[in-house]
């Protein structure tokens, strides 16, 4: 026997292989032991080949077939041969076929694995994340990441053809005020100076703009330092973009075209386009939500014109404060309802910060609330009119400030349409939010900040407002939803030295203060700065949602947990005394 000779794959063998001669090395995924006939089902990256040992051919080779366990990895050699029609699996490839062993090598042994290897896994996380290695055999794994890579090849041929050129940037660099905070790299050369990894590759990209590169494109990592949820990891991978001469419309079209490419190629999914667009204002309107699910209803309807002048003084006095008044109807959903439920719904919402959750139900005997004495009837009326009520449906209201009533029915919209089921999971709820505000303001440091970052471009018809009232100003920004979900945003950046000296004033920073943490590329932009905007998308949220699963972690080969631990590295980890003394640190 040739060692490690393989001329098959364990999933490419088929009915056109039969008589031929096979070597073919995996796995031992399953043994099945029958006396005189031993089954073994091989199976590597491409599938599982059936092997079949008979003792009366070959009592020897049978007898070390019997010494082989589950994930041994083997090799065997043999003569394909069919299946006889009772013994045919039409489910997999190489249902068909099996291989007659004529040679065994065992290579490696295995110890009896802490988790199996199956698609059907039932144990905890934590375990599966500690034997990753093993986790990744299942198939269901692998095949998330065979999808990783046709994606990862879709995006570079797709730019290769639209004339972008693939630049690599720093990973060491400087810290610079992003929005989370930085990983931070003491320099042993340097005592008491840091690198910074990096949270986007924003600045490098704006500098290869004036550097000439007019079309940039890079497949990427980056971290933040930040608390994690379950669609987020501590170092993440994004396709950043950024093209010169454009304007929001030049950007769009590209990521467009891009979407199309990649959903034809891995789902056979045609998408429309153009995609369809909605404000920033009106996303937080109807849905309450700046990544809406568009694949439902159950929108958002401002009851506060109705309710100005009700006897109801949490509306009332809500609304007279400045506050809005705001529903949901989750309709064909009162009955399934019980008022324990409602309760449940009601401590849901407050972890939004709503103070409570006002409801309406339409049963078939009558409307039936808490709120109704203090509600008159043609009030009653006018609520039902507008939220377009009938028996079976329950209305819910939030009265609170406006980002507060988004937030807490924003979220119990989602939360209702997973527990009545209202989402179709075969449609594709692809949409623009555009239009974002420029500025917030941070109640903890006082100080206005940039919606996404400092180089921002206002609306050009809104730069005035920086001077006037600058909350209201909006950005030429714009970000691309899918099922509800942020796959990636961008913007047209400042190129204008006058508008860029206006935005750092409004943000607070001094002239000293902005060269300070921007100095790099605002002295590259003193030679010639073309006007330019790009985009970010999130490759890991992206294969989530192309691989029909809803844990991030699925999708990166070795992740962290919401500890930002990796339980396989057990990293984070101490380091020696003499590391740290050689870096100039001493923990106290």
């Amino acid at each position: 026997m040739v060692k490690y000779n393989r001329t098959h794959m364990c999933g490419e063998l088929t009915i056109e292989n039969i008589g031929q001669d096979a070597s073919i090395i995996g796995w031992a995924q399953r043994i099945r032991d029958l006396g005189g006939l031993l089954f073994i089902d091989l199976r590597d990256r491409t599938g599982i080949t059936q092997v079949v040992f008979n003792k009366d051919e070959d009592p020897e080779l049978f007898e070390k077939a019997q010494r082989v366990r589950g994930e041994y990895v083997i090799q065997v050699i043999g003569k394909v041969a069919a299946r006889s029609e009772k013994a045919i699996n039409p489910k997999i490839k190489t249902g068909y076929i099996e291989l007659l062993a004529n040679e065994i090598l065992i290579i490696s042994k295995a110890e009896t694995p802490p988790i199996y290897i199956d698609d059907n896994l039932n144990v905890s996380e934590n375990l599966r994340l500690k034997y990753r290695y093993l986790d990744l055999r299942r198939p269901i794994m692998q095949n998330i990441f065979f999808v990783r890579h046709r994606v990862n090849k879709i995006i570079r041929d797709y730019f290769d053809r639209n004339g972008f050129i693939e630049i690599e940037t720093p990973v060491l660099t400087k810290t610079t005020p992003e929005g989370a905070r930085d990983y931070l790299v003491p320099s042993r050369v340097q005592p008491g100076k840091f690198f910074a990894l990096p949270q986007s590759p924003q600045l490098f990209k704006q500098i290869l703009m004036v550097s000439g590169f007019d079309k940039y494109y890079q497949i990427v990592k980056c971290f933040r330092d930040e608390d994690l949820r379950a669609d987020r990891q501590p170092e993440f991978t994004q396709l950043d973009m950024e093209m010169s001469f454009v304007e929001a419309e030049d950007v769009i079209g590209v990521i467009e075209g891009l979407m199309k490419d990649i959903f034809k190629k891995i789902k056979d999914v045609d998408i429309e386009h153009p995609l369809p667009r909605m404000t920033y204002k009106e996303a937080m309107n109807r849905y309450g939500s700046d990544k809406p699910d568009i694949r439902f209803g159950m929108e958002l309807k401002d009851l506060s014109d109705l309710l100005s002048q009700c006897e109801f003084k949490v509306f009332s006095e809500t609304i007279k404060n400045g506050g809005k008044v705001k529903a949901i109807n989750a309709a064909s959903c009162g009955a399934s309802l019980s008022r324990k439920d409602i309760d449940g719904l009601s401590e849901f919402v407050k972890t939004y910060k709503a103070k409570g959750l006002a409801w309406i139900n339409y049963t078939s005997e009558g409307i039936k609330s808490p709120i109704l004495k203090f509600i008159k009837e043609e009030e009653i009326k006018s609520i039902t009119e507008r939220m377009g009520a009938k028996i079976g449906d329950i209305i819910f209201i939030v009265a609170d400030n406006e980002k507060v009533v988004h937030d807490s029915l924003g979220q119990l919209r989602l939360e209702l349409a997973k527990r009545f089921n209202l989402i179709d999971e075969d449609k594709l709820g692809f949409l623009w939010v555009t239009e974002f505000p420029l500025l917030e303001y941070d109640e903890e440091e006082k100080r206005y900040v940039a919606k996404h970052h400092p180089f921002t471009s206002p609306m050009d018809e809104d730069i005035y407002l920086l001077d006037t009232n600058p909350l209201e100003a909006r950005a030429k920004a714009y970000d691309i939803v899918l099922n509800g979900y942020e796959l990636g945003g961008g913007s047209i950046r400042i190129h204008d030295s006058t508008i860029q000296e206006k935005m750092f004033k409004v943000l607070g920073f001094s002239k000293e203060d902005a060269w300070e943490k921007f100095g790099f590329l605002l002295e590259a932009f003193k030679y010639g700065t073309p006007p330019h905007g790009g985009l970010a998308i999130g490759i890991d949220r992206l294969i989530m949602l192309l691989t029909g699963t809803d844990n991030i972690r699925d999708v990166i080969a070795f992740p962290k947990t919401q500890n930002a631990n990796c339980l396989m590295t057990d990293a984070p980890s101490k380091v020696e005394e003499l590391q740290l003394k050689e870096l100039g640190l001493k923990f106290y």
